[in-house]
């Protein structure tokens, strides 16, 4: 085997990067999130490092930016949705990982597929397993039942970042005075596993794909060079 050839996972070893990435973040995500749910109150804000690296917990329907989508009807579409989702993207996992495909293609589609199971698990299960966060810490399987029905929980975000936090200058027109915040997202594990996997993907897609095309014309004119020596 040529020393280009062996430095190149084989399709087990994808399997098993896959399969092993995917599990570890999954379990980060789900335990800081318990422990965030279990000590912590909804609002409760610690600082890490300074004031731009920050716990925030709060906690969302499932949507982009805290948005609700059409009452309990539309919480059960979604939830429902991301079941069908996830189970898609696991489905072409699966079959690109049969076909050996690049290494960056699977671990890019891993962390998108393990980041939606993470917040799946919270969209159908901690509404049953814990009572509601509001003005006191969630207890694990509350005596009196948790806070919502099956695919009716709510999202845990906690990871908070403002790495500007001041006012407008007076003589910005419109703005000026009123706050100035940038970056106020607030997010979890499993939200950035899939920002990482998207842009990994769409990485692939653009550079990836042009280099394994480039490959094949080097290949297609080595066999023509081969036969014409022949």
């Amino acid at each position: 085997m040529s020393k280009k050839n062996s430095s190149r996972l084989t399709s087990k070893g994808k399997q098993r990067l896959c399969i092993g990435l995917m599990a570890t973040l999954l379990v980060v995500d789900q335990v800081v999130k318990i422990l965030v749910k279990t000590h912590m109150q909804i609002g409760e804000d610690i600082p890490l490092i300074g004031n731009w690296c920050r716990l925030h917990f709060i906690e969302n329907e499932g949507m982009a930016f805290g948005m609700t989508f059409g009452g309990d009807g539309g919480k059960t579409f979604l939830s429902l949705f991301r079941i069908v989702a996830s189970a898609a993207l696991a489905w072409l996992l699966v079959r690109l990982l049969r076909r050996d495909a690049r290494t960056l293609t699977v671990v890019s589609l891993s962390l998108i597929l393990v980041g939606a199971v993470g917040n799946l698990i919270d969209s159908c299960f901690y509404g049953l397993l814990f009572d509601d966060s509001y003005y006191h810490v969630a207890q694990f399987l509350p005596s009196q039942g948790g806070y919502a029905r099956f695919l009716h929980g709510r999202v845990v975000d906690m990871f908070f970042f403002p790495l500007i936090d001041s006012t407008w200058p007076q003589w910005v027109p419109f703005v000026g005075g009123t706050p100035l915040l940038f970056f106020n997202a607030i997010f979890n594990v499993a939200d950035s596993a899939i920002t990482v996997g998207v842009v990994m993907l769409i990485a692939d897609q653009l550079f990836g794909s042009q280099k394994g095309v480039e490959n094949e014309k080097k290949a297609a004119l080595t066999a023509d060079e081969k036969q014409v020596q022949a």
